[in-house]
């Protein structure tokens, strides 16, 4: 076995404790903004080096595959590009900083394992240090007179937390009850003996309802707009886009085991996605805060990504796989900005990006691309993956979703658009000019460069999704 094959999740475990050593003493923020920089660079460099290794470890409970290695690629980037555009943590209390980027890294780790894990309690066990680390993120906020709405932001999301867990741990135990097994490998055939079976359909839909809430999906939805508000924005970057990574890959694992034959299953996804959609982009319509807005944004994207696992088929899988990866480069670009914008960590409304072009003319092209990519406007990545999705959805006989999907996308344009429009037509009035500090600038123009070249040539990481699901079918 190839050192390879945990090498990412050493990186993150020897370099979160290098970040802890560091955290023991005062005054240590900025040691410790660069200890983790060098460790998310490091840890993308090894997920891209190991991405064709394969493997199974601890008991045949973790497995490395083409599968699990392109999510940690692009957990390893989320993770990079919120360590780097958000090392200054505006809003973070300087003797915390440390144990900021400690739990930061912890949650990446969390989420690294989650995406190996084929068995249900190393699952169970990643899930919970990756919960229980963001869990700690959130109230790390700055207090502010008469403002704490951090704290609330931390309860809600560890409520729900819990009945998600409480769901998941109820599925699982219906899943063993029935199958005798704990292994993904062994409970897809049995559970396919026994599909007709209530207890069996009803074991897949609570652990797939409790993923929805690391997906921020209906009927999980109801935390995120409140946490991406309340929580400091290169908290909320990181929330709205590297769990839902996890959350996809261990859905399709979960859906793969249910098998192709269930209506049942399907029409619950699809009412999870419908309900997204609808929810997300017609509350979205109405916000004034920059955060809370892609917070109802993001619940309409995780409808969009319910599209392709709907058809309960590898080639709606991958475009899924495809759609989230897209999902992750395309809003980073836009926390990038709030964070810059932000003079000193406070929530950014739209109207505070007034005349951005002016202020800043890169973060405004930074924002604009962001913008036009999650809108699903040619030629960034959201159009592409919003095709693949509809396409697979159409030959699947799902039509009346893809209309309304349709719909939806016609929706999102409207708000997406109104801040380009604030950006470049509106009057900055005596607002400030903006600085973008050169790491940001950087990791903001590779960003937009990724969500480009996926848009255009998409066929590399679409087939490459496509192989990894195909291999990953348990029977």
């Amino acid at each position: 076995m190839s050192l390879l094959s945990f090498a990412s999740e050493l990186v993150l475990i020897l370099g979160g404790g290098i970040v802890f050593a560091i955290s023991l003493g005062a005054g240590r923020g900025r040691p410790a903004a660069r200890a983790a920089a060098v460790v998310a660079l490091l840890n993308l460099g090894v997920c891209l080096a190991s991405v064709t290794v394969q493997g199974d470890l601890f008991c045949h409970a973790y497995r490395v595959d083409a599968y699990s290695q392109l999510f940690k690629c692009f957990i390893a980037l989320g993770l990079a590009a919120v360590v780097i555009f958000g090392s200054k943590l505006k809003d973070i209390r300087e003797q915390i900083r440390p144990e900021y980027f400690f739990f930061l890294i912890l949650g990446a780790l969390g989420l690294t394992m989650l995406v190996s894990s084929v068995e249900l309690i190393s699952l169970f066990v990643a899930l919970e240090l990756s919960s229980y680390a963001l869990y700690l993120l959130v109230p790390m906020r700055r207090e502010r007179p008469g403002l704490r709405m951090q704290m609330e932001s931390a309860a809600k999301y560890v409520m729900f937390g819990i009945v998600s867990t409480g769901f998941l741990l109820f599925g699982m135990s219906y899943l063993y009850g029935l199958t005798g097994s704990t292994y993904f490998n062994e409970i897809a055939p049995a559970l396919a003996q026994r599909w007709h079976e209530p207890a069996a359909l009803a074991g897949v839909i609570l652990v797939v309802a409790a993923l929805l809430f690391k997906l921020a999906a209906f009927p999980m939805h109801l935390w995120a707009p409140d946490v991406y508000q309340g929580a400091s924005n290169e908290t909320t970057a990181f929330i709205a886009a590297v769990p839902k990574l996890a959350a996809v890959a261990v859905l399709i694992r979960f859906l793969i085991c249910a098998g192709p034959s269930s209506a049942t299953l399907s029409l619950v996804l699809m009412a999870g996605s419908l309900g997204s959609m609808f929810f997300g982009n017609l509350a979205a319509l109405v916000q004034k805060d920059a955060k809370r807005m892609l917070g109802y944004s993001s619940i309409a994207h995780a409808g969009y990504v319910l599209i392709g696992l709907v058809t309960l088929k590898a080639a709606g899988f991958a475009a899924a796989m495809f759609y989230i990866f897209g999902f992750v480069a395309m809003s980073l670009p836009a926390f990038l900005v709030i964070c810059q914008v932000s003079k000193d960590g406070e929530n950014v409304s739209i109207d505070d990006l007034s005349g951005l072009h002016k202020r800043n003319p890169m973060a405004a092209f930074i924002m604009g691309a962001s913008m036009f990519a999650l809108a699903g406007i040619p030629p960034f990545v959201g159009f592409i993956g919003k095709f693949l999705l509809l396409s697979e959805a159409l030959r699947g006989g799902f039509v009346l979703l893809v209309v309304l999907a349709a719909l939806n996308t016609a929706i999102g344009i409207y708000y997406y658009l109104t801040v380009v429009r604030v950006m470049y037509f509106a009057d900055p009035g005596d607002r400030s000019d903006v600085r973008l500090d050169r790491g940001a600038a950087i990791t903001g123009m590779a960003l937009i460069a990724i969500v480009t070249l996926l848009g255009v040539v998409p066929g590399r990481l679409l087939q490459a999704a496509i192989d990894s699901v195909s291999k990953t079918i348990l029977y």
